[in-house]
């Protein structure tokens, strides 16, 4: 199937005790067993739910993957992965990454043995030089949160194997339909299905695709032991959010390409970062392996003073955390996503106070322009 035609239907089928076309909220805990042992594939839904089953394999299909596992949260998702490892064993990861990702790695899991290096993943040099003898994983978001940098993940993967490193992308910002790693030799994409994959800002969701069995038996263990997973409810809202996936990422590509050119040309925004925009230093290589640009955007404002006169003029675009619905949101990265990483080492990632973050929408893209324009004349 190609991928719009997968988006609706992979992984789900008419209900065949009733026909329903949508997949029904599976609100059970537990199953009747037949007998000792025998059962109809599920005995608790911790362990496994029909209505999460479905989003698993619809998930799956879209990401080229053998295995699909959903969790409760993007965060959740990460944190499984990482308890792939062992007290001592070193992490890679890229440096502009979402600052939850920072967080859990830094002030959760340094605790427990875990060892984590943040570095720019764009230079394949700097992954090379970082790897200690007790490397077992590199962790790469590309494009970045909030710069949007874009990383080489065919580079990326054949180093991982050269190393025998486990390689992971959080491919949230690019989804499935404009980026597939597990095709360019990674071995396991994590996403936040709260963002584009469900795309209507009401669920919380993680989920994890790959093509390892190994890696899957031992998170489909912990999502047992653990209980870090997506409630039946949630998986329904996504699965009627990945079915118009495509649709919704051509028009936030759209827009997101249209606002990005107007901003580069305002005289008050110092730098735009943006993959589509020819000025972008990975502009090349995102033409190469993604479909399509995407829908976020960073631009700075010079200051906090500014950025907080624009921020409280703007009246369509909401001031608000998260990404990835179909309503535009904009954000401070330093004070809201970024809030956990240390001031020095968000400017030196070009984190500054000055920087906004926007989840370009679906709107019209003249009535988003509209009210960044009226609020940049507020803008010194």
């Amino acid at each position: 199937m190609k991928f719009s035609t997968a988006a609706v239907h992979a992984g789900q089928r008419p209900d065949p005790s009733t026909g329903a076309v949508m997949t029904p909220v599976f609100l059970t805990s537990t199953y009747v067993q037949e007998g000792l042992g025998k059962n109809k594939g599920y005995e608790y839904s911790r362990v496994s739910n029909p209505t999460r089953t479905a989003l698993e394999g619809n998930i799956a299909a879209l990401e080229s993957a053998k295995h699909g596992m959903a969790f409760a949260s993007g965060m959740a998702a990460i944190d499984a992965l990482f308890r792939l490892l062992n007290p001592g064993d070193h992490v890679i990861v890229s440096n502009d990454v979402y600052g939850g990702t920072y967080r859990i790695a830094k002030m959760v899991l340094e605790r427990y043995g875990l060892e984590f290096d943040f570095v720019d993943t764009t230079v394949l040099d700097a992954i090379v030089r970082a790897r200690r003898p007790h490397t077992r994983m590199v962790f790469v978001e590309t494009p970045t949160n909030p710069m949007m940098s874009v990383t080489d993940l065919r580079a990326v993967a054949k180093a991982a194997k050269q190393y025998g490193w486990v390689s992971v992308v959080d491919n949230t910002f690019a989804t499935p339909y404009l980026q597939r790693p597990l095709d360019l030799g990674i071995d396991v994409v994590v996403h936040s299905v709260t963002k584009y994959l469900n795309g209507h800002s009401d669920m919380l969701g993680g989920f994890v695709a790959t093509n390892d069995d190994a890696v899957t038996d031992r998170l489909r263990f912990l999502q047992k032991a653990v209980g870090g997973i997506m409630s039946p409810f949630d998986a329904w809202l996504c699965l009627r959010g990945t079915k118009t996936l495509a649709v919704r990422m051509r028009q936030h590509c759209e827009n997101a390409m249209e606002v990005a050119s107007w901003l580069s040309r305002q005289r008050k925004v110092r730098s735009v970062n943006y993959p589509g925009l020819p000025s972008h230093p990975q502009h090349a290589l995102a033409k190469r392996q993604m479909k399509g640009f995407g829908g976020m955007i960073s631009f700075d404002l010079g200051s906090l003073s500014n950025t907080k006169a624009f921020l409280g003029a703007v009246r369509l675009c909401a001031l608000a955390e998260s990404l990835g619905g179909v309503e535009t949101l904009i954000s401070h990265p330093a004070t809201m996503t970024h809030a956990s990483v240390p001031k020095a080492e968000r400017v030196r990632n070009g984190v500054t106070d000055g920087l906004v973050r926007i989840s370009v929408g679906i709107e019209d893209a003249g009535d988003i322009i509209a009210d960044l324009a009226q609020a940049l004349r507020k803008v010194r």
